[in-house]
């Protein structure tokens, strides 16, 4: 499914604006409508990263959901920005269950994932496995010197979504996504390794 692209008799987008217009009926029309995509999006990062994991892929979306419905974003441009800001969701999801569950652990290992489960490596490849507990701290960091390559990691690696649909929901080219998810990748993995 092409995440810039509404489908059905109400599109997401209109939806998203009846909802900031105070329309209470909005969400409730569009749960049906994002609801196989949040939980393609939340399938694909337990896939690749399920291992340790207390939240199921459900379990994630419906979080996400109603955390989405409490956002007062001034305006959601469209569908690709509405799935922008479920990954930052699901991103701080996930992190805070992961704080939370090894915050009592002393020398306690936070599940491991890989940072390059975005681009579909396969499975002859090496893997590098990264903390997620860790990989929140490097992206925060990130954030603080390029916000736009910390959302493009975000949605690339928590939200699943391709280059072409994270170009879309930042309003910038396809090169220019690959460029900066390159650099992010490389910048998280020095900082991750101290190399």
């Amino acid at each position: 499914m092409v995440v810039g692209k509404d489908n059905g008799d109400q599109p997401v987008t209109q939806l998203l604006a009846r909802h900031e217009a105070g329309d209470p009926k909005a969400m409730g029309a569009l749960f049906p409508l994002i609801y196989g995509e949040l939980r393609r999006i939340a399938g694909g990062f337990f896939r690749r990263e399920g291992a340790g994991q207390t939240l199921d892929a459900t379990g994630l979306v419906h979080e996400a959901y109603f955390k989405l419905v409490e956002q007062r974003v001034a305006t959601w441009q469209n569908r690709a920005h509405f799935f922008g800001i479920a990954a930052q969701i699901m991103r701080r999801i996930l992190c805070d269950r992961a704080r939370a569950r090894f915050a009592g652990k002393r020398g306690g290992h936070a599940n491991r994932l890989t940072l390059s489960a975005a681009d579909q490596v396969s499975n002859d490849q090496p893997v590098e496995l990264v903390d997620l507990v860790e990989l929140d701290d490097a992206l925060t960091r990130l954030a603080e010197q390029s916000e736009r390559q910390a959302r493009i990691v975000e949605m690339r690696y928590f939200a699943g979504l391709s280059v072409e649909e994270v170009a879309e929901a930042l309003g910038t080219s396809p090169a220019t996504v690959k460029r900066e998810w390159t650099f992010a990748r490389t910048w998280l993995k020095r900082q991750m390794t101290g190399g």
